[in-house]
């Protein structure tokens, strides 16, 4: 390989429900676009995969990054064999739920993987709960003339391998781009002033939705500014001085409270104008005579 040959990232995956991952591409000789089928490296094996980003300049922070390599195009042979491939797989799955089926086994068969280098075949499958697969595994190596390994996945992981769309009209994150899932509490929801009743905090999987973690960190730090509920407070009125009372709610994103006053009334009041315990008073400005104005603005 020569010094100055320019390296590349480019996004390929090996099945069509896999997560894309980068691979190292290296020299402008070979011209891969999106969709294109290419032959990579990776653990001393070749493998056929599918590109599904286009290739761009390798950061020099991430020189130093085991990568698998592309190596080639794949032939019109290699391609043929790894769409009939999955068209297999597909096929398995149907025979694989219809087999358990047969053995009244309350388990969902969610995808089924051919190992091209090996007489052996992986079937995922969700379960809610604990299920004695051992008559199913004899069923399916007797029917496929391979070695079958089982692999229980849960509902979230079920939900990004069959993929879909959701409320916000577009792919599923876990299916697009999550690399991998992430704790989600009712806390994260809590912090983000939402009804923990409502459905829509649910994804297609069926638990609380990824997307709670994306602002999470945004509301503790907006949160953090702000005075809890019921605690005593001054907020600065149209007259110049300051009115005591009780912060009865808040706004977290405009960054706002509404304080309660003695005789009863309410009022939304900014942040920069509320005073509580721990947090030095307003220093209320004097109103500006008329002969320091004209020297404000001479």
């Amino acid at each position: 390989m020569s010094e100055t040959a320019v390296e590349y990232l480019i996004g390929v995956r090996l099945r069509e429900v896999a997560q894309t991952e980068d691979h190292r591409l290296v020299g402008d000789e070979l011209s891969a676009s999106v969709g294109d089928l290419v032959v990579v490296e990776a653990a001393g094996i070749e493998l056929v995969g599918e590109v599904r980003r286009p290739r761009r300049l390798l950061p020099e922070f991430k020189r130093d990054r085991a990568y698998p390599r592309v190596v080639r195009l794949a032939t019109e042979a290699e391609a043929r064999e790894w769409r009939e491939r999955r068209e297999r797989e597909k096929a398995h799955v149907v025979t694989s739920q219809r087999l358990s089926r047969q053995r009244s086994l309350q388990l969902k068969v969610v995808d089924v993987e051919i190992h091209p280098t090996a007489r052996r075949i992986t079937v995922y499958f969700n379960a809610e709960e604990r299920v004695d697969f051992r008559e199913l595994v004899r069923d399916l190596a007797r029917e496929f003339r391979a070695r079958i390994e089982m692999r229980q996945i849960g509902a979230r992981d079920t939900t990004k391998v069959m993929d879909g769309i959701g409320p916000c009209g577009r792919q599923l994150c876990c299916s697009s781009y999550l690399r991998k899932f992430e704790p989600i509490s009712v806390k994260m929801a809590k912090a983000q002033d939402m009804p923990l009743t409502d459905s829509r905090l649910l994804g297609n999987c069926g638990r609380l939705k990824c997307c709670l973690l994306y602002e999470f960190s945004l509301y503790q730090e907006l949160r953090s500014r702000l005075p809890k509920v019921n605690t005593p407070c001054q907020a600065t009125c149209g007259g110049g001085g300051c009115m005591s009372g009780k912060i009865r709610s808040i706004r977290v994103l405009k960054q706002s409270v509404v304080v309660g006053f003695p005789d009863g009334t309410e009022a939304e009041v900014p942040l920069d104008q509320v005073t509580w315990e721990g947090r030095d008073h307003i220093v209320v400005a004097e109103p500006a005579s008329p002969d320091q104005a004209e020297g404000g603005l001479s």
